[in-house]
């Protein structure tokens, strides 16, 4: 007759227990904590148990009130101490502020006497259970802990400027054998351990943005399809500035890529990444009516000045368009060029409107008596620019679709219109 053994190896159920612990929604964490410590368990273990805090670590008390009546779904934020702090040089960085305190827990155990405790045999079983909690908990926050400071270290550059293109790969493997390297954990910070615990949290990036944790941890592949998408943008601003005639192949992007970021890519890559960004290709990117086009039949540029507008603007119907002095990408050489012909990149355009009098219109705009405090800063200086288009019907269908295709060619509305028309 034979017997099968059906028990667990100690070693192998306690980390399938800690896989799963890393695993629980920050939530779920907080309140097992709290149960834990409001527990009768706990209050009889207190005289060999402290409770403090990581080690480093800091809570964000300015926003304590909110976040510690109720438990935050976010772990924490990053804030740049420069920008906090002005003038107080390089030694200033990124810091990591923790939502709760329970996100921050450690406790620190007198081991000779818990372990008398637990060897007397009138010791209950839930109290060896509490045990194993707080030192799960300790586990799940000193790894967290170590996890943020390398995040912290890795991805500074994005995390101060937003910017996609500053993302650096980062593979959670590569996280682990650092962590392993340089870290004091007693925990071992394997692949599959960050990855069950980046999974489960966000954070707040500097610029308010909640972002989740896995998402600082690009591999190359997702870099890439930033610098994709970004030089198809840029493409349109070359189009729009007559740099370029028509859309960029896979081939060219390819070759820009590696000539001004360094990176190496196959046309056939260009083409599989820009397939999954759901962006056409050069042929169907052409056919498209983009803002070159739509404004087709507008005014040259006059300046915006009360003379330009007696003198060269009439008080018609139409719509138009304002450029501020924001500076061109282009060089000083096309500079001249561009003033005559085509228009400059779309962050010097910074509002198109519409009106039954443009004369009218402009000079309100001009005067700052037109309820865009915005817009009139920008025109302050004098440098402004302005051409038109005239309509004697439908002027506002008109900027409707012209803001429409100003904002699928660029992205984003113009700086100073508040809301679409």
């Amino acid at each position: 007759m034979q017997h099968h053994n059906n028990k667990i190896d100690a070693s192998l159920l306690g980390k399938i227990v800690l896989a799963r612990f890393l695993e629980l929604p920050l939530r779920a964490f907080d309140r097992l904590v709290t149960r834990a410590e409001s527990s009768t368990e706990f209050a009889a273990l207190r005289p060999w148990v402290t409770v403090g805090q990581l080690e480093g670590a800091q809570v964000a008390h300015d926003v304590a009130d909110t976040h510690q009546t109720l438990a935050s779904p976010v772990l924490g934020e990053i804030r740049d101490m420069k920008n906090l702090y002005p003038g107080t040089g390089a030694s200033r960085g990124l810091m990591f502020l923790y939502h709760r305190d329970n996100y921050a827990r450690e406790y620190c155990f007198d081991e000779e006497g818990v372990n008398h405790l637990m060897s007397r045999p009138d010791c209950p079983a839930e109290l060896a259970g509490v045990l194993r909690r707080l030192r799960l908990i300790n586990t799940r926050n000193r790894l967290t802990h170590a996890l943020m400071q390398a995040v912290l270290a890795s991805q500074a550059a994005y995390l101060r400027s937003g910017q996609a293109l500053t993302l650096l790969p980062l593979t959670q493997a590569e996280i682990s054998a650092r962590l392993r390297s340089e870290s004091n954990l007693a925990v071992v910070a394997d692949p599959g351990r960050i990855s069950r615990l980046v999974r489960v949290l966000s954070v707040a990036l500097p610029n308010g943005e909640v972002k989740p944790l896995g998402g600082l941890f690009p591999k190359p592949r997702q870099v890439h399809c930033h610098f994709v998408d970004h030089v198809i943008k840029r493409e349109k601003a070359w189009m729009l500035q007559g740099v370029l005639w028509e859309p960029l192949t896979d081939e060219a992007i390819a070759a820009i890529l590696e000539r001004e970021y360094g990176i190496h890519l196959l046309r056939r890559t260009v083409a599989n990444i820009r397939h999954d960004l759901a962006i056409p290709d050069c042929r169907s990117r052409s056919q498209r009516m983009n803002y070159l086009a739509a404004t087709e039949g507008f005014s040259a540029l006059l300046p915006l000045t009360s003379q330009a507008l007696r003198t060269a603007v009439p008080a018609q119907p139409g719509v138009y368009e304002i450029r501020a002095a924001l500076g061109s990408p282009v060089s000083v050489a096309k500079e001249g060029w561009l003033e005559k012909s085509a228009p400059p990149g779309p962050h010097s355009i910074v509002y198109i409107g519409s009106t039954g009098d443009l004369r009218k219109r402009l000079g309100d705009h001009l005067r700052g008596s037109s309820d865009n405090i915005l817009l009139h800063n920008h025109l302050a200086d004098g440098a402004a620019r302005v051409r038109f288009r005239l309509i004697s019907e439908g002027w506002r269908w008109a900027e409707r679709d012209l803001y429409r295709v100003f904002c699928e060619t660029f992205g984003m509305p113009p700086l100073c219109n508040r809301m679409s028309p």
